[in-house]
């Protein structure tokens, strides 16, 4: 079942041919015939021209490094862009005494449509065009006021993990069908201008004295409105999108002890839930915001609702080792919270125990670290998967569903999303 959005479009018009429009252009020449006044060559021509050995490019006797394969396969891909990859060292933000090690997972319904131009550009077919593939003007990725779009799209959700920001935004996927509806746009550009805002403020100047203390939800503000400058004419483009995202802080005891904090906004139905593996416990979770069943709130096209009006924002002291989870609908309507912990749990277990990973992971492996929230990751969205494509199996959504007097069973396929973030202190 698709979510639904707040407004009712009107029908597309249906294009009709014109009846004067040719369908195939006629072919008048008979294989047979030479046609009058064109030259006829006595038989086909053969290539005689002795071609040389093209000259090494690189001189005899010196040597050259070539990028590894795998610098080659981060430099091409363009599905996964993080803060690193587009921003120069000036916007890094300023160390900060802790930070996220992430792990990404995901799993999408259906493979995503592509961004519409301006924000991608077709493939040229003009044969004027670089041919190299190295050339920019060959770069693919999605760009939005000609900077790269951050995060990672999975089919109408999008996903950003940083060592500081982790978040994820669920696009309502009723705009699919939509005329000039594109739900996957508007979760990944809310995303993209979200983390910027995050970024730009963590590295503004400030005078001596002057405290930064982080505003989530004033940037949250920032990239609705600036999505719905990006998406209005000429590149009218229309969708709704939740948004949930955990900001990585701190505040100062007396005697300059540093305690890590976590900036939590939340608006929709996605889920920020922070986990304390040592004590098997949940520490947080957000709780979901609807309109009315299976319709929550949203940002963008035609919505009432705002950030400043509907986000929530709770500041949650946690500690070093906490597992912070960023999750679209596509978990929390599958699995519940017990679940959830129980797959977090064995994860972390197994990778303490060495029964992942092999060898080649190297450091500390205790609560997850050096890579075991890619494991914490992948192994809840196969978990949430395996229910969300089983027609008999129960689930929250079916649950919810029952107690709203509609007809339901089995999970509810969707797309599903899971950033991990394990709280490290940042090293000297």
């Amino acid at each position: 079942p698709q979510r639904a959005s707040l407004l009712e479009l009107p029908a597309a018009a249906t294009l009709q041919p014109s009846a004067n429009a040719p369908t195939e252009r006629a072919c008048t020449c008979s294989p047979n015939l030479t046609p009058v006044g064109m030259r006829r060559l006595p038989g086909p021509l053969l290539a005689t021209t002795t071609f040389k050995a093209r000259p090494p490019r690189v001189p005899q006797g010196t040597s050259a490094s070539w990028p590894l394969r795998s610098r080659l396969r981060t430099a091409c891909l363009s599905t996964t862009t993080t803060p690193s990859q587009a921003d120069s060292p000036e916007d890094k933000p300023r160390t900060q005494p802790f930070r996220f090690e992430t792990g990404v997972s995901l799993f999408a319904k259906r493979a995503p449509r592509p961004f519409p131009p301006p924000f991608l550009s077709p493939p040229s077919g003009s044969f004027s065009d670089p041919l190299s593939t190295h050339h920019r003007s060959r770069d693919r990725r999605a760009r939005v006021d000609g900077q790269i779009i951050l995060g990672q799209t999975n089919g109408d959700d999008a996903v950003f993990a940083s060592e500081n920001f982790i978040c994820a935004n669920d696009g309502v996927g009723a705009w699919s069908t939509r005329p000039r509806g594109h739900a996957g746009l508007w979760s990944r550009l809310i995303l993209h201008y979200w983390a910027k805002a995050v970024q730009q403020d963590a590295t503004n100047p400030r005078s001596e004295g002057d405290v930064y203390k982080p505003d989530p939800v004033a940037y949250l503000q920032t990239a609705y409105e600036q999505t719905l400058k990006a998406t209005s004419d000429p590149n009218d483009w229309q969708g709704t999108t939740t948004a949930s995202g955990a900001l990585l802080h701190y505040k100062t005891l007396e005697g300059s002890e540093k305690v890590p904090q976590v900036y939590v906004t939340n608006l929709g139905d996605c889920q920020v839930m922070i986990l304390r593996p040592r004590h098997e416990k949940v520490v947080y979770k957000t709780k979901e915001q609807w309109h009315w069943f299976d319709c929550p709130r949203q940002l963008g096209t035609n919505s009432p609702d705002t950030p400043n009006t509907e986000a929530v924002l709770d500041i949650v002291e946690i500690q070093v080792g906490d597992v912070v989870l960023a999750m679209s609908d596509g978990v929390i309507d599958n699995l519940w919270e017990h679940e959830i912990v129980d797959s977090i749990q064995n994860s972390i277990q197994r990778w303490e125990n060495g029964e992942c990973g092999g060898n080649r992971v190297e450091g500390d492996r205790t609560g997850g670290a050096n890579g075991g929230m890619k494991l914490a990751a992948e192994e809840l969205v196969a978990a949430a998967k395996k229910i969300a494509t089983d027609p008999f199996a129960e689930s929250p959504f079916m649950e919810h569903a029952i107690e709203e007097g509609l007809p339901s069973v089995g999970g509810k396929l969707d797309d599903i999303s899971v950033v991990a973030a394990l709280v490290r202190k940042q090293e000297a």
